[in-house]
């Protein structure tokens, strides 16, 4: 009796995941077992409910290693809201069955699971007529867009703003929070029904654009902000005046052109900042920010949302997990 018990306290408590086993895209994900994570110093483990998609993550260095170190089988999804299922030693300012919103740390398994463990650093609090799924959507493009805003631009009102993408989910908190400072915002998008969204979140001047567009004429802004991410084109350097900024989301820019045009060209990675995940928590609960959700996948179906990366979307916004 007692091995049996002995043997019984030994064995790992299961969970359901999406996981991928070797390096890829989409198609190396599975729905299976996996063993349900503990939460150690400092650290919450949170009953996931919905976990938000970043389609770029799989070709991230961070996803598939930790400081060089490949820690394969690896879950996808970093923005996630669930409820705290438990709490590890030394966190003091949360407690079990507190609904919770956060974005999980890139060089660790992320939230496509129905656990999912954190620095309680990267959490904050959710109102409960806060959805799981807005919550989830918002956590790592509000959080992006307003670093990009407050930390990386210094803009002042009635400074210039050009938004390269103002119909994705990032783009569309860049124009919502740049509306509320006072600044002059200009926005490219590429359909008709992208540029009613762009005026609806506070948009001054929109310009629609093709998905070819080689170069466009604008007059010179003091900051520049791209939202679609790939190479950027030429004709954004050339839109920031002498001196002004260009802030770029998805990759290093170049900085050739950036000497060319006699810009300062920034590339960040964006800090999960609990202070700021709070005022996230106001602004959802108030109903003061929009959050567009593109669709939404069950966990089982897990591969399949990233799959549909690769395909046009009849809606805006993040695509999202839920977890049952």
């Amino acid at each position: 009796m007692d091995a049996e018990l002995t043997a019984a306290n030994t064995t790992p408590l299961m969970m359901m995941a999406l996981r991928a086993h070797e390096r890829g895209g989409p198609e190396r994900l599975v729905y299976e077992q996996a063993p349900r994570p503990t939460p150690g110093q400092d650290e919450i483990c949170v009953a996931v409910r919905a976990a938000a998609i970043t389609f770029a993550e799989l070709s991230w260095p961070e996803t598939w290693e930790t400081e060089g170190i490949d820690r394969t089988p690896v879950i996808p999804s970093h923005e996630f809201a669930g409820v705290v299922a438990e709490v590890g030693p030394g966190v003091i300012d949360l407690t079990v069955g507190d609904s919770v919103f956060g974005i999980a740390p890139f060089d660790r398994d992320g939230a496509a699971a129905e656990f999912v463990v954190v620095p309680s650093a990267c959490v904050a609090r959710k109102e409960t007529a806060v959805s799981d799924l807005a919550a989830a959507a918002a956590a790592l493009p509000a959080l992006t867009a307003w670093e990009a805003l407050c930390d990386k631009t210094h803009l002042a009102a009635g400074q210039r703003l050009l938004i390269r993408g103002g119909a994705g989910a990032v783009g569309a908190f860049l124009i919502q929070f740049a509306h509320g400072m006072g600044v002059a915002i200009t926005v490219t998008v590429t359909s008709a029904s992208a540029e009613a969204r762009a005026r609806r979140h506070g948009a001054d001047d929109v310009v629609v654009t093709t998905a070819h567009s080689e170069a466009l004429d604008l007059p010179p802004f003091e900051v520049a902000i791209d939202a679609v991410g790939g190479d950027v084109p030429e004709w954004m350097y050339a839109s920031v005046r002498p001196g002004g900024r260009l802030i770029v989301l998805q990759e290093p820019p170049s900085q050739e052109l950036a000497d060319k045009y006699a810009v300062r060209a920034v590339f960040f990675v964006v800090r999960t900042r609990r202070e700021r995940l709070e005022a996230l928590a106001t602004l959802l609960a108030t109903d003061r920010v929009e959050v567009a959700i593109a669709q939404t996948f069950p966990l089982s179906a897990g591969k399949a949302a990233y799959e549909s990366g690769s395909s046009p979307k009849s809606r805006p916004g993040k695509t999202v997990i839920l977890v049952p």
